[in-house]
């Protein structure tokens, strides 16, 4: 497939981009600094910048589907208002160029549910210091769920998200917290990304949100 990646360079991005090209992938990444990036076998370098929905447009047209792991950064000031920005931009560059590819986003587990009506982001115990970001990424997925115009997914990493090894094993949820007995369940980023690339191949969560831990 031809797959354009947005974010490519961070923690979940760069796994993702590891995944996509040992299947064999040609991957596009939208890059405001294309250096960052090492110069690899199937991988294309465009300059973008993804707040730009004319930018976007430009870098993803022709592709089957768009993988988005975007995020401005966890120690950016005004990440809230940079990541709703970038969604927009991203969502309104897909269709712009024309609205068939498969667009993918990455979001955080801030939504999940850990118990009726209550979100893990609202719980007492969520750290502070992710608090905006995470708001942000539950009000992303509420303007996919508004969108009528667009094939979506959006997959929510579980509680714990740390590097680790590939095993290719993974647990399928849909909106509420995975747990591992009382705890809240884990993947490794490696997982995660063997995750994200299945259901861009074989597409099964079209128009929803789902997530996945450790099997």
């Amino acid at each position: 497939m031809k797959i354009a990646l947005i974010g490519g360079t961070g923690f979940v991005g760069s796994a993702l981009l590891a995944e996509l090209l040992a299947r064999g992938h040609q991957v596009t990444a939208l890059a405001r600094n294309p250096g960052k990036y090492t110069p690899q076998a199937g991988l294309t370098v465009v300059t973008a910048d993804v707040q730009d929905a004319t930018q976007v447009a430009k870098a993803v047209a022709g592709h089957d589907a768009v993988a988005n792991a975007y995020n401005p950064g966890w120690t950016v000031p005004d990440i809230h208002d940079q990541f709703l920005r970038g969604t927009r931009a991203i969502i309104d560059g897909v269709k712009q160029a024309g609205g068939k590819a498969l667009l993918l986003t990455v979001g955080g587990a801030g939504s999940l549910f850990i118990a009726p009506g209550v979100q893990l982001v609202d719980t007492p115990e969520f750290p502070a210091e992710w608090k905006a970001g995470a708001t942000a990424a539950r009000e992303a997925l509420d303007i996919f769920r508004k969108e009528t115009a667009l094939t979506w997914t959006f997959v929510s990493p579980p509680v714990m998200l740390a590097p680790g090894e590939r095993t290719g094993r993974y647990r399928v949820g849909a909106d509420e917290v995975l747990m591992n007995g009382d705890a809240p369940a884990g993947i490794s980023v490696t997982d995660l990304a063997v995750a994200i690339v299945d259901e861009l191949e074989k597409p099964q969560h079209t128009g929803k949100r789902f997530t996945v831990a450790s099997a």
